[in-house]
């Protein structure tokens, strides 16, 4: 009497059949995410968006810690922020911007092997703390980073950073690319852009900034926070001296 072959190593096609259907689910939940992504950078390139997915959870931080909401932005238009911020900001953060596609690929290599050291490192000697992703980001990975996606680092956030990296340069030029940037980048607790930035910091309209300081708003990017509770850091003033005469390097778009 022949037995019958035993099939326990494979499931069963009740469990196939809801694998697939939540495989496919999750599948179509990834497309319309890109899909309505793809609808919000469109409609930038003739709306101005109101605010991003960084100032939204900045706002609720605030809101948790302090109980209040300081909040300070005011958009303005490209022809109204100077040119020496917009020079000190390319200089500073991302002295390719004009000509590369959304990535400076160089940096983003270097940023790869750097996390595969702190990965490996994290191995031999676990920590309580997982190593951090870093990017090497460029001012339209910022930007997409800041409108639709959370500050956490992680390999997934970069994938989906760069895949809205790549429509923002498709759909949007560099000058608005730049421009939406310039106006809600983040200069300081509650504060946004370049408008809120130059009133904050020296009681002035962004068209009115001088070089040397367009500068210094474009060296406290990295930590806006941290330079604004620091207004007589060396750092920050010898950096900014350093941007001020660069500035003639930087093609705008």
């Amino acid at each position: 009497m022949k037995r019958r072959a035993s099939n326990t190593g494979s499931p069963a096609p009740g469990v196939r059949r809801m694998l697939m259907t939540v495989l496919l689910w999750v599948l179509l939940a990834l497309v319309g995410l890109q899909v309505f992504f793809v609808a919000r950078i469109a409609l930038m390139a003739v709306v101005n968006p109101e605010s991003t997915a960084f100032e939204r959870s900045a706002a609720w931080q605030i809101q948790q810690a302090k109980g209040r909401l300081p909040w300070r932005q005011t958009w303005v238009d490209d022809a109204h922020i100077s040119r020496h911020l917009k020079r000190a900001v390319i200089v500073s953060e991302d002295d390719g911007f004009v000509n590369h596609d959304g990535v400076d690929w160089d940096a983003m290599e270097k940023a790869w092997q750097k996390n595969a050291r702190a990965q490996a490192l994290n191995q031999t000697k676990p920590t309580a703390k997982p190593p951090k992703v870093v990017g090497g980001s460029t001012i339209t990975q910022q930007l997409a980073k800041n409108l639709f996606l959370s500050g956490e680092r992680t390999l997934w956030r970069k994938s989906q950073e760069l895949v809205i990296t790549f429509w923002l340069e498709l759909l949007l030029s560099k000058q608005r690319i730049l421009e939406i940037y310039l106006n809600h980048v983040e200069w300081g607790e509650g504060v946004f852009g370049a408008e809120a930035a130059a009133q904050h910091y020296f009681g002035k309209r962004a068209s009115q900034l001088t070089p040397y300081e367009a500068a210094r708003l474009a060296v406290m990017l990295p930590r806006p926070k941290y330079f604004e509770k620091l207004p007589n850091s060396p750092y920050l003033a010898e950096r900014a001296a350093v941007i001020a005469q660069r500035l003639h390097r930087a093609e705008l778009p």
